[in-house]
């Protein structure tokens, strides 16, 4: 089973996102775009597990002593960069606690042989891919030119940068991921409650 640890949304935050793709959809029209009921801030993609390693994460995750905190959802970006832009996602600023709790999910699921990160977390919230190509956020050999999101890039910079709300992060979620021809599906596991 494919699974990962993310932090949901409120539904408000949900609802301004939505509004926000259906406005901009039409100027990146090749692009992978997102749901809205599909959004969430990875903490830690896991991979591929087997039933009784998914058992042992839950404990291992349930075993995590954590603040909850405010995060700030507004503005935009592109990875892995401009000029060969693969995502279009919107930044979560969630100050240092929730790259602290990144970190301890991260040191934690290493205690049960689950690689650590090699990259420092980017907290954010992804809304579309490029059309074509791994959809990677990071730099990959050979990479090129993207114009997946030119136009995109284009109107957005002549806009202010968006404001999508805040809320208090109060539990973060053991997620299945089911790949699918019209998108991947996410199914909470099990969730982790922040103090």
């Amino acid at each position: 089973m494919r699974i990962f640890v993310a932090l949901d949304i409120d539904d408000a935050i949900r609802t301004r996102i939505a509004r926000f793709l259906d406005g901009v959809r039409e100027f990146a029209p090749d692009a992978r775009w997102v749901r809205p009921e599909s959004l969430h801030v990875t903490l830690k993609f896991i991979g591929e597990k087997s039933e009784d390693d998914v058992e042992r994460v839950k404990q291992a995750l349930g075993m995590i002593a954590a603040d909850g905190f405010e995060i700030n959802f507004r503005g935009y970006g592109f990875f892995p960069g401009l000029r060969a832009s693969r995502v279009f996602w919107i930044g979560s600023e969630g100050g240092g606690r929730m790259a602290s709790l990144a970190a301890t999910v991260d040191e934690t699921l290493a205690q049960l042989n689950i690689p650590k990160e090699t990259h420092a977390f980017n907290a954010h919230l992804t809304l579309a891919r490029g059309g074509g190509g791994s959809g990677s956020p990071r730099w990959r050999k050979g990479d090129g030119p993207n114009r997946s999101f030119q136009r995109l890039q284009e109107k957005l910079a002549a806009l202010p940068a968006p404001e999508f709300g805040r809320m208090t992060a109060r539990e973060f979620f053991l997620y299945r991921s089911q790949l699918s021809p019209g998108g991947s599906k996410y199914t909470k596991l099990a969730g982790f409650a922040l103090h």
